[in-house]
């Protein structure tokens, strides 16, 4: 009988490796996490010292009476401004790293993003349409942007996991690339031709899509605080299925599980995650394709640690990547995709040309 070859994503954890999270790597994300969301509450142009903010922070937990000594213009600046982006870099780094996790456990791929899966451009294509059709005046009370994106993002995925089934199975690498692009391409081309026949939006799309954490307010935490639990919740109740789903589906079925609608379920968490996600901030590529695979490379294979370290470094990724973008350039911003971009598309090209030596 033939040995089947496992895919470097679909190895079982071996000794060594570990298959629980542990203390120590539980405790490095929370830290991680911790540090970048003081680090993104200090920084900025209004620089406020880490000591007061941590003073300020703490002031407002239960039982807590700390004088931070800030003045009331500096705590509006914190609770106001700097807070609420903090939370919602830390929300959408989470699921976009977590959603890309589990699409690489699902599609056994460690290629696979949402960012290349076509969401990105499906989001792109839903937010453009709302924009430009000026739904926001027409509805008034809610901001359709979002749940435009949000319906075009998952539209999107569906249609590349759609074709890059074959026979009722994951295709190859390959096979979901090419899908991904030939998805992302298409809705890209109805894109463009809606832009071009409404240029006066041009400026507001071109903003939307190359990405931003900018937020006027709680708003968009709350918007997306639901959505984040569900995906973060679900996935996390998910890693022993995908380790199970790692060994191949024969082997899954003899366990007693039935990997066509265990994978079609986590597909559809990490989905509403992802698509989530880029409803609010925009287009953020990359940070699904290199957070969980510099989890999977240092932390070991198995689920049990790659899902909740990539929650965890995937929000303070994305945080401290949104410092830089608000401070390399000040008092101008950069948007927070090229920073990303500029980590992620080297780390993508590496993963690439391992994947076509092996």
């Amino acid at each position: 009988m033939r040995r089947r070859t496992l895919h470097p994503t679909e190895r079982p954890s071996g000794r060594g490796q570990g298959t629980t999270l542990g203390a120590p790597w539980l405790v490095g994300g929370c830290v991680a996490v911790v540090a970048a969301g003081l680090v993104g509450v200090a920084v900025g142009p209004v620089s406020i010292p880490l000591g007061q903010v941590v003073r300020e922070l703490l002031d407002h937990l239960p039982l807590v009476d700390v004088d931070s000594t800030l003045s009331a213009t500096e705590k509006a600046i914190v609770w106001d401004i700097r807070a609420p982006r903090v939370a919602l870099g830390l929300l959408v780094g989470a699921l976009l790293a977590g959603s890309g996790a589990a699409y690489q456990g699902v599609f056994r791929n460690p290629l696979a993003d949402p960012y290349l899966l076509g969401i990105a451009a499906g989001a792109g294509l839903g937010a453009t349409i709302a924009i430009v059709t000026e739904s926001r005046d027409a509805i008034g009370f809610v901001d359709p942007v979002p749940f435009a994106a949000f319906a075009g993002a998952l539209l999107a995925v569906t249609a590349a996991g759609t074709l890059s089934v074959r026979r009722g199975s994951v295709g190859s690498p390959a096979t979901l690339i090419l899908a991904g692009v030939a998805v992302a391409n298409f809705f890209t081309a109805i894109q463009t031709f809606v832009q071009q026949q409404n240029s006066e939006t041009l400026q507001q799309v071109f903003s939307w899509i190359l990405g931003r954490l900018a937020t006027a307010g709680w708003g968009e935490v709350r918007l997306i605080l639901p959505y984040a639990t569900v995906c973060i919740v679900g996935l996390l109740l998910s890693v022993g299925t995908l380790d199970v789903l790692a060994v191949g589906d024969e082997e899954a079925t003899t366990l007693g599980l039935r990997p066509k609608a265990a994978r079609r379920a986590i597909l559809v968490l990490a989905s509403l995650g992802a698509a989530a996600a880029v409803a609010v901030s925009g287009l953020i590529g990359f940070v699904g394709l290199v957070v969980p695979h510099a989890v999977r490379l240092t932390a070991g294979t198995s689920h049990r640690r790659v899902l909740p370290l990539s929650f965890l470094f995937g929000a303070a990724f994305l945080v401290l990547a949104d410092v830089v973008a608000r401070t390399i350039q000040s008092p101008a911003e950069l948007p927070i995709g090229v920073v990303t971009a500029f980590v992620g598309a080297p780390f993508f090209l590496v993963i690439l040309r391992r994947q076509l030596t092996s």
